[in-house]
C-alpha cells in the first residue's frame, strides 16, 4: 500500500511538472502578432492549394446556432484536461502500463510541440483577421478558468495538441477499457475534438494534421521507452533468479 501511494506521488509530481513546464513556455515566449498572423495566412495558402481550406464554411453555421456553438465549445473546453485528468487518474490506479505510455506520450509530443511554438507561431483563425467568430471566448467564461491567459500563448495554434492529446487519451480509454460504452467514448472523443477546434475557430485543419503527427511519434517513442523497461524488468527478474538457490 505505502508503495502503490508512493508511486502515485510521484507519478503525479511528474505530470504536473510537465504540466507546469508547458504552461510556462506557452505563457513566456508568446510569438509576435504580426509574425503569426503572416504564418497564419501563409497556411490558408497551403490549404487552398490542397483544396482543404474549408474552415470558414464549417465554423459559419455552428457560429450562427446557440446550440451548435454552445456543443462546440463545450467539447473543446470540458473534453480536453478535464478527460485527460480523469484519463491520467484512471490509468495510474488501475492500469499502470497504460498510463507509463500515455505519459511519455504526452511529454514527448509536448516537448515536439512546444518547440514548433517557439520557433513558428501560428495565429489561430480567430485572431488571423479572416472573419471568423471566436465562440469559445465571445460565449464561455469557463475556459479562462480553466486555461487563465497569463498561461496561454494566443499565438501557439500550430500544432493543434487539443486535437493530438486528445488522441493520445483515447489510444488509452480504448487500450485499458473493458466496457463498450468506455471505447466508444474513447473512439469519438478525438474526432469530437478534431471537429470542435476547427468550427470554434482555434484551429486550422493542418494544426489538427500536425499535431496527430506528433503525439503518433510521441506515442511511438513510448512504445519504445515501454520496451526498454520492459527489458530492464525482465533482466533484474533473471538477475533475482540466477542468485535464488
Amino acid at each position: 500500500m505505502v508503495q502503490t501511494a508512493l508511486w502515485i506521488l510521484k507519478q503525479a509530481m511528474i505530470v504536473v511538472g510537465a504540466v507546469a513546464a508547458y504552461f510556462g513556455v506557452r505563457g513566456l515566449t508568446e510569438g509576435a502578432a504580426d509574425l503569426a498572423i503572416q504564418h497564419a495566412q501563409l497556411i490558408v495558402g497551403w490549404e487552398q492549394d490542397l483544396g482543404i481550406y474549408v474552415e470558414k464554411a464549417l465554423a459559419q453555421p455552428v457560429a450562427a446556432s446557440p446550440v451548435l456553438s454552445t456543443l462546440a465549445n463545450w467539447v473543446y473546453i470540458w473534453g480536453h484536461w478535464p478527460v485527460i485528468v480523469a484519463a491520467m487518474v484512471w490509468t495510474g490506479i488501475q492500469h499502470r502500463h497504460v498510463f507509463l505510455r500515455l505519459r511519455d506520450a504526452m511529454i514527448v509530443s509536448g516537448i515536439l510541440g512546444m518547440t514548433i511554438f517557439v520557433t513558428y507561431p501560428v495565429a489561430p483563425p480567430r485572431l488571423a483577421g479572416l472573419g471568423f467568430v471566436d465562440t469559445v471566448t465571445e460565449r464561455s467564461l469557463s475556459y479562462r478558468v480553466l486555461q487563465p491567459p497569463a498561461f496561454v500563448d494566443q499565438y501557439a495554434a500550430m500544432p493543434s495538441l487539443h486535437a493530438g492529446w486528445d488522441l493520445l487519451v483515447g489510444i488509452a480509454i480504448v487500450t485499458a477499457a473493458s466496457s463498450l460504452a468506455l471505447r466508444a467514448f474513447g473512439f469519438a472523443m478525438p474526432v469530437l475534438m478534431a471537429i470542435a477546434v476547427v468550427v470554434t475557430a482555434n484551429h486550422f485543419i493542418l494544426d489538427v494534421v500536425v499535431g496527430v503527427i506528433l503525439v503518433l511519434i510521441g506515442h511511438l517513442a513510448a512504445l519504445a521507452l515501454e520496451r526498454r523497461r520492459d527489458l530492464r524488468s525482465d533482466l533484474a527478474a533473471q538477475s533475482v533468479r540466477d542468485l535464488t538457490p
